[in-house]
């Protein structure tokens, strides 16, 4: 069975974005984002994949777009977060943003792995609520970024079995 993982870094207001860029600089969370998708598919929106600007290397990468005609090398395009998912079969995979794609997609995820920094930042693009009745935390590795100054937690997130 295919285990769906959200990966995100949000603020203290679960912003994730502004202008289509991160607001912050923080170079562990990218080392750690890396550590966690790397050899699996990731599942993106066009908008994120456009940010980024080209294919991740070490990963399946499958951009997310209702632009019939949009097309990049390196990548796979699906028209719908459904198709995207009935491409990678019954592969794990990482759904890595943007905010409309986490909306969709936040309901099917087993898993989310959040980088929670601790301050907060102008943002327009924002991660959905995290429902302590649907998700328990299960791991939670606190630091503080000496390039920036901002405290920061890795934190993993596991969808509770229903009833529980």
């Amino acid at each position: 069975m295919r285990r769906l993982t959200l990966v995100v870094a949000i603020d203290a207001q679960r912003g994730i974005g502004i202008g289509n860029k991160l607001p912050w600089h923080l170079p562990e969370d990218l080392a750690h984002f890396k550590r966690v998708t790397l050899g699996q598919p990731i599942v993106m929106g066009r908008k994120t994949f456009d940010s980024i600007g080209r294919p991740l290397p070490g990963r399946r990468n499958v951009v997310v777009t209702r632009n019939a005609d949009w097309r990049h090398a390196g990548v796979e395009t699906a028209h719908s977060l459904e198709s995207a998912l009935a491409l990678l079969g019954d592969s794990d995979a990482s759904i890595i943003g943007g905010g409309q794609i986490f909306a969709e997609s936040m309901h099917l995820a087993q898993r989310m792995i959040v980088t929670e920094i601790a301050h907060s930042f102008d943002c327009d693009a924002f991660f959905p609520p995290i429902d302590p009745g649907v998700w328990r935390e299960t791991a939670r590795e606190t630091h503080h970024s000496d390039a920036n100054g901002y405290d920061y937690a890795f934190v993993t997130y596991e969808r509770m079995e229903s009833g529980a």
